[in-house]
């Protein structure tokens, strides 16, 4: 039987990742999480079991995927394949959300 119920999830009560993302509201097929990170900081190169698409909402990034490096700024979105290598460096402070397909967990521990 499908579950046709409509889920919510408090930003209050939401729970953050151990690289202080947000993890917002989870289906079977797809995650949505919440960023929010100063201007200078850069991830380690890392790949991912899923895929990830997001939407700067305020702010600038570059995203590194392989060899490719884009820079997206406020209203600009983004897709990082599953498995590619890839980082990211904040060039101004940054607001932005992803979501993830198959989902990333709060209980997953590969953050990020």
């Amino acid at each position: 039987m499908t579950d046709h119920s409509v889920k919510k999830i408090d930003s209050a009560a939401a729970p953050e990742g151990d690289l202080g993302q947000t993890y917002l509201v989870s289906g079977t097929s797809v995650a949505m999480r919440l960023w929010n990170e100063s201007a200078g900081e850069a991830g380690e190169p890392h790949t991912r079991p899923y895929e990830t698409v997001g939407y700067v909402v305020e702010g600038r990034v570059e995203v590194h995927v392989g060899d490719d490096v884009v820079t997206c700024g406020a209203g600009d979105s983004y897709l990082v394949p599953e498995g590619a290598v890839r980082h990211y460096k904040v060039l101004d402070d940054l607001v932005a959300v992803e979501a993830t397909s198959p989902p990333a967990r709060v209980d997953d521990r590969d953050d990020g």
